[in-house]
């Protein structure tokens, strides 16, 4: 396994684990569960191993144990624990833990282990919405406060689209619901986060519907060359990065002007980037969701 960051302030554990800098500090001087590598001027920084128990003592914390029992197990009784609870509860939790450490590491065979451990319980819809999309949020907060690398980031992503894309493979060949109107997804020109326009379209593809998957940073006049082809369209679009939340209105409203009017199609978004706005008045034909979730619940 290739090691690639081996030390971590307590800044990135407060980041990777949820637990405060300050709750850290306390417990290693009270009861001694990590210790901590200091710099000259004594700065504390912290082994790939620290990060691991933290996370499995986080995970125990979260599952009733208090501190003080944690802090009288044994160094290998620790993820010991942390198996047999996984085993029975909480197991999104622990998954979410283990891939954090995957990503951290770039280690793939502990995100398929762990993949495939989930997918033997849970379908992939359940697994995307209770340790994906939290995981992904976590991962988007990481990159910006710099606790990861971009690099740790498209490790992560390009995993998770691999499942995606795996399973809408399978679903591939089955017909379209008879007289079934077509979804046409696409993402806004310079916009490149499709893991969540890909799982709609799986979600799509499950329940039978006609799907065109166009995918990134299309521009808006090439979506006109649809329309001769298909008499109801719906469109479905996601905001991650792009557009601009100031350009956003003229966006939609060129949008309406250039698609949806004189016919029988509609526009569906969703994404980051509309939740950062005031409220926008859309056209008749145009719907915002907060979330994916909301969005597929009225497919």
């Amino acid at each position: 396994m290739n090691n690639i960051q081996v030390n971590f302030s307590i800044k990135d554990l407060e980041n990777l684990t949820g637990i405060k800098a300050h709750t850290i500090r306390i417990w290693e001087k009270r009861y001694n569960l990590l210790q901590p590598n200091r710099s000259d001027t004594n700065i504390r920084n912290y082994s790939i191993s620290s990060l691991q128990k933290l996370l499995n003592i986080s995970f125990l914390n979260n599952n009733g144990y208090k501190i003080s029992k944690i802090a009288d197990l044994k160094e290998e009784e620790i993820p010991i624990k942390v198996r047999e609870i996984a085993s029975r509860s909480k197991v999104e939790d622990h998954a979410i833990n283990a891939l954090k450490m995957a990503m951290i590491n770039f280690d793939q065979v502990l995100f398929y282990n762990t993949y495939n451990n989930l997918i033997e319980n849970k379908t992939f819809s359940e697994i995307f919405y209770t340790v994906f999309l939290p995981l992904l949020n976590e991962i988007g907060i990481l990159w910006q406060t710099s606790t990861i690398t971009p690099a740790h980031e498209h490790f992560l992503s390009v995993h998770i689209k691999q499942k995606i894309l795996l399973n809408i493979e399978r679903l591939q060949s089955l017909e379209p619901k008879p007289a079934s109107k077509t979804f046409i997804l696409f993402l806004p020109e310079n916009e490149i986060h499709d893991i969540g326009l890909l799982f709609i379209n799986y979600q799509l593809r499950s329940k039978g519907y006609h799907t065109i998957f166009l995918g990134e940073s299309v521009p808006l006049d090439s979506l006109t060359s649809v329309l001769e082809f298909f008499n109801e369209i719906t469109f479905i679009s996601y905001f991650t990065v792009n557009p601009e939340i100031d350009k956003i209105p003229d966006y939609i409203s060129e949008f309406n002007e250039l698609l949806l009017e004189d016919n029988n199609h509609d526009l569906l978004l969703l994404g980051p980037k509309l939740l950062r706005t005031d409220d926008i008045k859309t056209p008749e034909k145009v719907t915002i969701y907060p979330t994916i979730e909301d969005l597929v619940a009225i497919l």
